[in-house]
């Protein structure tokens, strides 16, 4: 079993049946039935007049970055915003986007005061600040639907466009208990990733307006992210989405009980009721050698990323069980 991300998933049987039979066509020239076919689900689904399908999260996010921002534009973001920390400072480097991050409170929202107060003049001397990028589930955390309301009216009230980091948006949308498109209706732009919980091998979607996705999929083609006979990756994309939102529920169940069960062991610190989604994060006591621990669960077959605090992501290779027999395993180490 594997705790590190829910990237991990493997490929269920009826996605690689699918991929083996899809129809494919030339993705670049708009030819292939089965991108299409996705892109044009995708898009209804979420509530979006179109969709990108692209390589990764990453470059979704850096597509979707550079098709609201120009050179010596600016986008105000999360300090622990993904597009921001962890995508190899693409935007600033790639789009020359500058990224103006506020400190996320902690529950994963930004603070509307904090947000006013870095929008900069109209003057040469800064940066042309264009956009607010959110980012949902962030941390495990669900963004609540009332906090996205508040936060169109903020970007309508300063002109701003607004983009999401859907990455886990299913997972958020579970939580909430509402379609996608409750979520997707408060922004101009949103990503999906289908390779994480949802299992898909390779991919994500970029979704907006026609106008947008026209641009974002020239700036795909200028990165380098245009696919030929990509259909073969589309097809378990769609089935991602058709086949796979129920089981993000039982993954949030597991995630639950593997932070009580985390929370009774010595040297752990977890609070189970912040646990909303996937994503568990606990804190160690000094007396705690978890890069020792991971060494001994290596050679279990269970794999974790030592660090405190500690991550755990549940997703749907690791069952019930799975966790019971986890805690087992990690109680005898201690």
């Amino acid at each position: 079993m594997d705790f590190r991300s829910d990237t991990v998933t493997q490929p269920t049987q009826a996605m690689r049946e699918a991929m083996f039979k899809a129809p494919v066509g030339d993705d670049v020239y708009g030819d292939d039935p089965t991108v299409n076919e996705l892109e044009e689900f995708a898009a209804e689904l979420a509530g979006f007049e179109a969709a990108l399908f692209t390589t990764s999260g990453t470059q979704a996010n850096l597509l979707g970055l550079m098709a609201h921002c120009e050179r010596g534009d600016e986008y105000l973001c999360g300090q622990q915003a993904h597009n921001y920390k962890y995508e190899a400072g693409g935007a600033a480097v790639l789009g020359s986007i500058q990224p103006q991050p506020v400190e996320n409170n902690p529950d994963g929202t930004l603070p509307f005061d904090k947000l006013a107060a870095a929008i900069k003049p109209d003057d040469c001397h800064f940066a042309r600040t264009k956009l607010l990028s959110l980012e949902n589930t962030i941390n495990g955390k669900v963004l609540p639907l009332s906090y996205l309301a508040e936060a169109r009216d903020f970007v309508n009230k300063h002109n701003l466009q607004m983009h999401l980091d859907g990455a886990r948006v299913f997972n958020a949308a579970v939580a909430l208990d509402v379609p996608v498109k409750e979520i997707g209706q408060y922004f101009d732009s949103m990503t999906i990733c289908l390779s994480k919980g949802l299992a898909a091998p390779v991919g994500s979607l970029l979704l907006g307006s026609k106008e947008y996705i026209a641009k974002a999929r020239r700036l795909r083609k200028m990165v380098g992210g245009g696919m030929r006979q990509a259909g073969i990756l589309a097809a378990a994309g769609k089935l991602a989405l058709t086949e796979q939102v129920e089981q993000l529920k039982q993954d949030h169940v597991n995630a639950k009980n593997l932070a009580e069960g985390l929370a009774e062991l010595p040297g752990f610190s977890v609070n189970p009721d912040f646990v909303q989604t996937n994503i568990v994060f606990a804190k160690l006591d000094p007396q705690v050698d978890i890069v020792s621990i991971a060494a001994k669960l290596k050679e279990q077959n269970i794999t974790i990323t030592p660090g405190n605090p500690i991550r755990f992501v549940t997703h749907k290779d690791i069952s019930a069980q799975d966790i019971d027999n986890f805690l087992s395993s990690i109680k005898s180490l201690l």
